[in-house]
């Protein structure tokens, strides 16, 4: 029985592993400095809660199989010190994700947008077929009860991100995952605060083509120019296959995709979302799934958690979440939402929250992104601002950021609530965007914008 050690265990994704490799059979012992839920129940359900908080050496031992290393733990772990000491196997997550795939089909989902949806497309598609296969995804996604699962399946479906990988490996995470079947969506900066120039970001895509095997299947966007023109340098030694919008038509808010002389109507709208789909569906035929089961499957698709999430509506009123934060995320929403209810006002607040979207050197990249919305607002707080430890934005960089005069600049939640409340929703659509929550705010509540039916 493999004898696995995790450091920083509480970790989001982190701890889905612990219990993946619980659930396999392996000895899982962990330890982190702090552990919020649901990481904290959920490792207490599988018994492998950590019995008390900090950081003790004395927890490796000679005989761990492997020591799994969260991003949360510092290059001066004590625990990590010992481990080195003992010259023990230290893994990074990606790193250990291949070493738990070495004799698996790997497919790895990259690009800058749309990575959790495509995989989580797969992933649904693949359950519905009663298909064996592993997984790894950043979100929540319904029927699945983890978001990591290892097992002895024949097959592995990767959200291939670029963040690093471990506070000793600051490689992206796609950068060991090496797939035989890989998916790149498209390429718009991100992470300024790891890749501070566009082309150090680029670079990194480079190297996750230079480094697949020869005669690996690459899926890419070409519609993404930056990306087409980086696969037709980087990518002679693959096979390049490339995707765009599908055909489909949108009639009384309802979007219907087809392939060949198959169709389908979907739960899920927007253009970004046909070109996922399209990803998904290329990947599922190279694994063997049929056209005909994969639409068959695709049409019972809900979408990811906080991915264009429906949280009410009624006949007139519909109210949407997004975890859309980075500008071409944000633009790809927003667009879909216009297209899907052309006949409908467009309420959309973005927040800042991330590194990125609060820094106003990066302000500029959110040029135009919310124009399609009839009333815009941004939101971001001085305590996001505090925790990043980031200067004071001011609201006119924001403005001149998004170039749009009209912009609503909030700075509160009170002031959000409150411009909220001075909106008419009448045969309106609202679009919240965030990879936060707003200081708090209760979605739960915002039934209360639904159109009230005057009395007869």
């Amino acid at each position: 029985m493999a004898k696995v050690h995790f450091i920083a265990i509480g970790g989001s994704v982190m701890h889905q592993l612990a219990i993946a490799l619980r659930n396999k059979g392996y000895q899982v012992t962990g330890s982190d400095d702090e552990i919020f839920e649901p990481s904290r129940s959920n490792l207490a359900r599988a018994g492998i809660l950590p019995a008390t908080l900090g950081w003790d050496p004395e927890r490796i031992s000679a005989d761990l199989d492997a020591v799994i290393l969260g991003m949360h733990a510092r290059a001066d772990n004590p625990e990590l010190l010992r481990a080195r000491e003992l010259n023990l196997k230290i893994y990074s997550f990606p790193e250990y994700i291949y070493q738990e795939s070495l004799h698996k089909t790997r497919a790895a989902i990259g690009g800058s947008h749309g990575k959790t949806t495509i995989t989580s497309m797969i992933m649904h598609v693949l359950q519905q077929c009663r298909l064996k296969f592993d997984y790894l995804v950043g979100a929540r996604l319904e029927g699945f009860a983890q978001s990591v699962n290892v097992t002895d399946a024949p097959l592995i479906v990767c959200e291939a991100d670029e963040y690093p990988a471990s506070a000793l490996e600051k490689r992206p995470k796609f950068h060991f995952l090496h797939p035989h079947i890989a998916v790149l969506s498209g390429i718009a900066w991100d992470h300024i605060n790891v890749f501070p120039t566009f082309s150090n970001y680029l670079e990194q895509f480079a190297i996750f083509l230079r480094t697949m095997e020869p005669g690996g299947k690459l899926i890419y966007n070409h519609t993404d120019e930056t990306l087409r023109q980086l696969v037709e340098k980087e990518g002679t030694h693959l096979e390049c296959i490339p995707y765009g919008v599908p055909e489909h038509t949108i009639l009384n808010g309802h979007t219907r995709v087809r392939f060949g002389n198959a169709s389908t109507d979907l739960m899920v709208f927007g253009e970004h979302n046909l070109l996922n789909i399209h990803a998904a569906l290329l990947v599922c035929r190279a694994l063997g799934v049929g056209d005909i089961d994969f639409l068959a499957a695709i049409a019972t698709f809900k979408g990811a958690a906080k991915r264009m999430e429906l949280v009410v509506k009624d006949e007139q009123t519909a109210i949407y979440r997004d975890f859309a934060h980075a500008p071409s995320k944000v633009k790809a929403t927003i667009q879909a939402l216009r297209n899907q209810y052309p006949e409908r006002k467009l309420v959309a607040v973005l927040e800042l929250h991330t590194y990125s979207s609060l820094n106003a050197g990066f302000m500029t990249e959110y040029k135009g992104a919310l124009d399609p919305a009839d009333v815009a607002a941004v939101f971001y707080s001085g305590h996001a601002l505090e925790i990043k430890r980031m200067p004071y934005l001011e609201p006119d960089v924001v403005r001149n950021g998004f170039a749009r005069k009209d912009l609503k600049i909030l700075t509160d939640r009170q002031a959000l609530e409150r411009f909220l409340d001075q909106q008419d929703f009448t045969n309106t659509n609202l679009l919240l965007m965030s990879s936060g929550d707003y200081e708090g705010l209760n979605l739960t509540e915002l039934k209360k914008y639904l159109t009230v039916q005057k009395p007869q």
